[in-house]
């Protein structure tokens, strides 16, 4: 590609915070460059990704965020205002939505994708007015969320959710949920409430075995458990997210759901804690536009 006409204008914000921030893009830059992508980064300490991307969105032509979770979490209801298409380089902890839209984990390779595959429609999830990729929870996982510092996840990767996780376990106790969704009110005990967008999630954990980002549904599951121990017996099945199917789960396809608690309870949202109870889910098909393989369900996951 040459010329300017071939030459696309890609605002490239990278969180020099997530566990990888400090990824040297020199190699990204030219894979981009090869492309027909021109990089537009802004000026060192400009970090706020709402304010960039609606800043750039008359000039640029895409958005690429290095990050993790986090850091697209935060960008994406500036994604969707500004109807850019999203690059996405894995530099964070988990990099959960990467892992479901099957992109490569390696920085170098994710730029390969964003510069030769298109960009295909996904689905958001929005909770109270607040826009998430992967998963709306809470309990045990918003518990999580805030144990699990940055420092924890800077040192030990992903292994510190197994860490803050078992801190955590012995103190998790069960609580009343009201769930309305298509009609219907359930009154349930729990220890975990989730509600998935995309496939994976905290770390290597997964929603639904055969859920897409790009379904138009929800994937909604109860952990109703009578003692921490059965998290422990559960923990395959929620890595494989076969977890439905057990008996003391409850779980659903929806496009819309309510989450009401006695007393107000945060929500996490892709490891974020973003809003409280009562929590109104629902998902907005076709939201955005990602640069990622059109079938991740039939390849492997190319993560280690």
């Amino acid at each position: 590609m040459s010329g300017a006409e071939a030459t696309r204008r890609a605002l490239l914000v990278v969180n020099k915070k997530a566990r990888n921030g400090g990824f040297d893009l020199d190699a990204v830059r030219g894979v981009l460059r090869r492309g027909g992508i021109e990089p537009v980064e802004p000026p060192p300490g400009e970090t706020d990704c709402k304010a960039l991307i609606h800043g750039h969105a008359a000039t640029c032509d895409m958005v690429i965020l290095g990050g993790g979770d986090g850091t697209l979490n935060a960008a994406a209801q500036a994604l969707a205002e500004a109807q850019l298409p999203l690059g996405i380089l894995p530099l964070g902890t988990a990099n959960d939505l990467a892992r479901s839209l099957g992109l490569p984990a390696d920085p170098i390779e994710a730029a390969e994708v964003i510069a030769s595959v298109p960009a295909r429609p996904i689905d958001l999830g929005c909770v109270n007015g607040h826009y998430f990729f992967n998963v709306a929870s809470i309990g045990f996982s918003a518990d999580l969320a805030g144990e699990l510092t940055a420092d924890l996840k800077r040192r030990l990767g992903t292994i510190g959710y197994g860490v803050a996780a078992f801190r955590l376990l012995r103190r998790a106790r069960p609580f009343t949920v009201y769930i309305e969704h298509d009609g219907v009110v359930e009154t349930v005990r729990t220890i975990q409430v989730s509600v998935g967008n995309g496939r994976h999630y905290g770390g290597g954990m997964t929603v639904e075995e055969n859920a897409t980002v790009d379904d138009g549904l929800l994937n909604f599951y109860s952990l109703e458990v009578a003692h921490w121990w059965r998290l422990l017996a559960l923990l395959p099945a929620l890595r494989r997210g076969t977890q439905g199917k057990a008996a003391d789960v409850r779980a659903f396809q929806t496009t819309e759901v309510v989450l009401r608690t006695r007393k107000p309870r945060p929500v996490n949202t892709d490891g974020e804690l973003t809003t409280y109870t009562p929590a109104h889910v629902r998902v907005l098909s076709k939201a955005i536009q990602v640069h990622a393989p059109t079938a991740p369900t039939g390849r492997p996951s190319i993560f280690p």
